[in-house]
């Protein structure tokens, strides 16, 4: 794929993350744990975006992070009922709500709430 190319979706990738970001209320520390990646780094992509180069890494996280947004849309299908539930305790995940499983900072969290999510999508609640 040109670099180009490649820019351009990394671009994309980024705007819809602060969409997320932004519906989700997540807080800068919140943000960094996510992405894996510094604050500074963080407000120089916010305030450059065409300067971002964002690594295979964030945009892994990114992708799950989407994946989550919507299979909660698919199981919900309302904004407000899908973005508590990022923040109600859940027994799947040792009694913690998704949000702090996923702010543990491993993909593998990210990963583990994503395919909680997609199960549910499939089958239901």
């Amino acid at each position: 794929m040109p670099v180009a190319e490649q820019n351009r979706r990394a671009q994309v990738a980024l705007e819809a993350f602060w969409g997320l970001a932004e519906r989700w209320k997540l807080r800068i520390e919140d943000q960094e744990v996510l992405l894996a990646t510094p604050r500074r780094t963080l407000y120089h992509w916010a305030e450059r975006p065409e300067s971002a180069r964002p690594d295979r890494d964030k945009l892994e996280r990114i992708s799950y992070l989407l994946g989550i947004l919507g299979g909660l849309a698919a199981v919900y299908g309302d904004n407000v009922r899908a973005d508590e539930w990022l923040r109600r305790s859940n027994d799947a995940f040792g009694g913690q709500t998704p949000l702090e499983r996923m702010l543990q900072g491993n993909v593998g969290d990210l990963a583990a709430v994503r395919g909680y999510v997609d199960r549910f999508a499939h089958v239901g609640w």
